[in-house]
C-alpha cells in the first residue's frame, strides 16, 4: 500500500490536482449551476472520507484540501486541456508508485466526483447535460490512457 511519504512534493501535488481538475472541467462544460456544482466537489470529498479505510492512499488524498490549479485560462478549451493533462500526469505518477488497486480506486473517485458535479444541477431537463456527458467521457478516456514511456 502506498502512502503520502512515497511521493515527491511535485508528484503529490499532481495527484491532488487531478480530482478537482476533473470537477472544474465538468463545472465549466455546461451552463448554470456553477455554485451548486462547485459545492458538489467538496461533497464528493466528504462522501469519500466517510468510506475511510478502503484505501490508505485514497484516504490521504480525500483527507487533503482539494488542490486546484489557480492558473488563469482564457477559454473552456484551455482549462479542459490543462485539466486533462493533470489527470494523465497523476495517473502516470500513480502507475509508477501505487498498486494497481490504488490506481483503480483513484480513477473511480475521479469519475464519481465528475458524475456528482454533473448531477448537481439539472440542465435542459436532463440530470446530466450532453456537454457534461462529453466532458465526463473525455475525463474517463484520459484516466484510462496508458502511461507514456519514460
Amino acid at each position: 500500500m502506498s502512502k503520502r511519504a512515497d511521493f515527491t512534493e511535485e508528484d503529490w501535488k499532481l495527484v491532488l490536482e487531478g480530482p478537482p481538475s476533473a470537477g472544474m472541467i465538468v463545472v465549466t462544460a455546461g451552463r448554470g449551476g456553477t455554485i451548486r456544482e462547485t459545492f458538489a466537489i467538496g461533497e464528493a470529498y466528504a462522501e469519500a472520507r466517510k468510506e475511510h479505510g478502503a484505501s490508505e492512499l485514497l484516504d490521504e488524498i480525500v483527507g487533503a484540501k482539494p488542490e486546484i490549479d489557480h492558473s488563469r485560462y482564457h477559454s473552456f478549451e484551455e482549462l479542459k486541456q490543462h485539466g486533462l493533462q493533470h489527470l494523465r500526469d497523476a495517473v502516470q505518477v500513480l502507475e509508477r508508485k501505487a498498486t494497481p488497486e490504488e490506481v483503480e480506486d483513484y480513477r473511480r473517485f475521479v469519475l464519481m466526483l465528475a458524475d456528482k458535479v454533473a448531477s448537481a444541477h439539472r440542465e435542459g431537463g436532463a440530470a446530466i447535460s450532453d456537454a457534461e456527458r462529453t466532458a465526463i467521457d473525455e475525463i474517463k478516456a484520459n484516466l484510462a490512457a496508458p502511461a507514456a514511456s519514460p
